[in-house]
Order: C-alpha cells, then structure tokens, then sequence
C-alpha cells in the first residue's frame, strides 16, 4: 500500500473531506498534527485508521527524521502552506535503503516555488499542484484589496472604533475611473479581468508568453506600469521573476497609483516599495501585499508600519470552495501517479 505523509491538511471540517478522499484511494495515510486544530477530535474520529505524526513543516531536519524513520519513508508527501522542500529532504526521501521512496509531491495549490524541482528532478520525484483552484478567490480578494484602499476603509474603520467621527479629506475614486493593469494572464489574472471589467474598470494586461486573453495587452511592462493607475501582480515566483519590480520599476508607475500582490513576495523588492511609498513625491501612493519574501516564522518586511501599505497573511486563496478544491483535487493527483496513471495530471517541470 502506497505511503502518503500529509504535511498539512486542509483546515477545519475539510480536514475530514481530505482525509476519506486520500484513504478512499487506497493510501496509506500518516497525518502531521501541528497544524491541527482540534488534535483530540481529529486523533479520536481517525483513530485506526490513519497513522499520525507531529512534526514542525519549517523545522528542516526535523522533516528529514520523519520522512527517514524507522528507515521506512514515503511515496509521496502534500503540502499546502508552502513548507520548504528542498535537496536534503528529496535526496534523504529518495534513498535506496528506504523501504518507501519518494516519488511524487503533491501541493494543494499552484504554487510550488517551495520545491526544489531541479533536486526533484534529479531524484525522480513528480511534483504535480491544483492551478486554477484558487483562481477565483484570489481575484475576488484583489478586489478587496483594491476597495480598501480606494475607500480607505482601515482608517475609517480605526477611527470609528475610537470614536471619532472621521471625514474624507478629498472625494473617494470610484473603480470606473480607474485602469487596472494585470501582470499575468493566467487563470487568476483573467478572473480578475472579468471581474474588474464587470464594475466599469478599463482593464489592460502584459503576459511574458504570447498566449491568447479576451484582454487588451500591452507590448511591455514598462508601458503597463506607465498606463495603469492600478498593477496587480499574477506571476509565478521563477529565476525570470524575482526581483520584476524593483526601484526603477515602481519610478515608472503613475503617481498615486496602487501596487496589489496576492501572487508572490520574491517578485517585488519590498525595501524599494517601502522607500516610495515614503515619500509622497513618489509613485506609488499606496500597495497591498498578502504575500511577502518571508513568511510564516520568519514573517518580516520593511513595509511593516506603513499607515499606506495594507498587509494580510498570505490569504487570498482561503475559502471554502477553493481549499476543498484544491485539497480534493491534490488528493487526485497523489493517487493517478503513484498508480501509474499521469495522463492529464499537472506535473511541474
């Protein structure tokens, strides 16, 4: 029976939707209870049938131990939150005097710039994710994003609390006034376009790859940032994309445009965007990042304190409809590659 360490479930009562569609393929499951909630309710209900484990995702050796224990192993390992998995892990996972190597990597989610696939790659490791199954919900966020800032509702909101009945300095812009450029037209980057395009938003994009998108596009980045009084990010975190916006980036933004990153941290230069959004004399006047450089235990950033830099914890996608399906789906993928069946599975090169 093949060997399944489940890194980190999906929260709450999806945690058991998860769980039956991974045993319910026929895996041997081994859950890691840190990220549990409710570890008594969850060890009791799944007693017998699951084996359970617990480990910190972030603690590198410490993964290393479990996945080599007892010299045993895993065929595969699920992630979610983006727990480093990087050369040590897949070499030590894939070790011959193991009684399960390692084979796959399934990752609830579309990113998988957590993985070291060039060492997955080297060790036979498939690494396969769920892109599209957040798409929505990070759009819709986007927009929340978007609204919060263009209506200023956190300082309202910390004002109201405080009991100050607080007035607008200026008129509110509405969305129909604004151009929202989209860098990325992928899955989410087009389910933003829809979405803005439907609340009167003039809607541009720039993609690196000559694909086809019912979006006006732009011959360049620069003539995007140049353009739009809005840049949101949609990109995946590669070598070709670290660092995209960067000072000489954010210099070419219009003043008092806004900067939205729901995507990945590593694609702006978080010190250059804290400088200008110092400095009223800058573009932009104002960014929202739910994804940074460091995160999780190592959660830092020089945006921090910034009353114009609105900050969430990585999340965009977590919604009901989007984990379940990313969960379910990874679930899917898991079991189609380790029974020798990879025809229309997603595996990442």
């Amino acid at each position: 029976m093949d060997q399944v360490l489940l890194l980190d479930a999906a929260p709450g009562e999806l945690l058991d939707r998860e769980l039956e569609r991974l045993v319910g393929h026929g895996l041997a499951v081994t859950l890691n209870l840190r990220r549990v909630e409710d570890r008594v309710g969850v060890a009791d209900r799944w007693a017998g049938r699951v084996e359970f484990t617990d480990v910190d995702l972030f603690d590198e050796a410490a993964l290393i131990e479990e996945v080599v224990r007892g010299g045993r192993g895993y065929h595969a390992l699920k992630s979610r939150a983006g727990a480093p998995l990087r050369a040590a892990l897949l070499a030590a996972g894939t070790d011959r005097a193991l009684a399960h190597r390692l084979r796959v990597i399934g990752r609830a989610g579309a990113g998988t710039d957590h993985v070291d696939l060039a060492a997955a790659a080297r060790h036979g490791v498939a690494v396969t994710h769920t892109p599209g199954s957040n798409a929505n919900a990070v759009a819709e966020f986007a927009l929340a994003q978007l609204l919060a800032l263009t209506r200023n509702l956190a300082p309202y909101n910390e004002a109201a609390h405080q009991g100050r009945w607080s007035t607008p300095r200026a008129p509110a812009i509405e969305l129909s006034e604004l151009t929202l450029g989209i860098v990325g037209l992928g899955r989410i980057g087009l389910a933003l376009a829809e979405r803005a395009t439907a609340l009167g938003m003039t809607v541009q994009g720039y993609a690196r790859r000559p694909t086809y998108a019912p979006v006006p596009r732009v011959a360049s980045l620069d003539t995007l940032l140049a353009t739009s009084d809005v840049v949101s990010l949609h990109l995946p975190l590669t070598p070709e994309t670290t660092g995209l916006i960067g000072r000489a980036e954010l210099a070419r933004m219009r003043p008092g445009s806004i900067l939205l990153n729901t995507s990945r941290g590593g694609l702006v230069d978080e010190q250059a965007l804290a400088d200008a959004l110092r400095d009223p004399a800058r573009p932009p006047a104002a960014a929202a990042f739910d994804t940074f450089a460091h995160e999780h235990a190592a959660f830092a950033s020089p945006l921090f304190g910034l009353p114009n830099a609105l900050l969430t914890p990585h999340v965009a996608g977590m919604t009901r409809t989007a984990m379940a399906e990313a969960a379910l789906r990874c679930a899917d993928h898991i079991a189609a590659l380790l029974a020798g069946r990879p025809d229309g599975i997603p595996v990442v090169a």
